[in-house]
């Protein structure tokens, strides 16, 4: 049996480096750059119909929401990533190896698509969760009308879902998100 080539590891320097002049987003960890998925006209019609209303609904209370352009990180583990849609309360913290990425968002959404579904769900939830600023994660199902909110309070972790015809109760942010609103913008995209 034929050995099988070592892996290489990049580093985040190495990852940066890549990363501006690529014209694909990529995710790091654990010294491997991952090529991002492009999405959907749905997705991002979602992902823009979640920042719009989060938008409107953060004038004026410190807190701000950015698109997809923006870069987190999580210290604890070293992800590198860019979630659909990200909320910041108060100034943004960044990351001490490189000012374009920060690390202390309040609330992250991944719209889901067929090929990140799993791992959204799974690893990379539970690398969102060890963000000590972080106190939601919005997963938004691309299939069905489903938006899955994962809240911190002092016991730890808990889930809820929404579905059609119900409001998403965003605490974290003193917001609301319309699951109907959501899944309206992707029907029209």
């Amino acid at each position: 049996m034929t050995p099988l080539a070592p892996r290489h590891s990049y580093s985040f320097a190495d990852y940066l480096a890549t990363e501006e002049v690529s014209k694909v987003r990529h995710e790091f960890y654990a010294g491997e750059i991952y090529a991002m998925a492009g999405g959907s006209p749905e997705h991002a019609a979602m992902a823009a119909a979640i920042t719009t209303s989060l938008g409107r609904q953060l004038e004026g209370t410190g807190c701000r929401v950015y698109s997809s352009d923006l870069r987190v990180r999580v210290l604890a583990t070293g992800l590198a990533t860019y979630p659909d849609v990200t909320v910041i309360c108060g100034p943004s913290i960044r990351d001490p190896e490189s000012s374009t990425h920060v690390s202390n968002p309040k609330l992250v959404v991944e719209v889901l698509s067929p090929g990140t579904e799993n791992y959204d769900r799974s690893e990379k939830l539970e690398h969102y969760k060890r963000i000590p600023s972080l106190s939601a994660v919005v997963l938004v199902d691309y299939r069905t009308e489903l938006v899955e909110l994962w809240s911190r309070d002092d016991q730890g972790w808990s889930s809820a879902r929404f579905g059609t015809g119900e409001q998403v109760p965003l605490a974290a942010i003193r917001c609301v998100l319309s699951v109907d609103a959501v899944y309206a913008a992707a029907r029209e995209a």
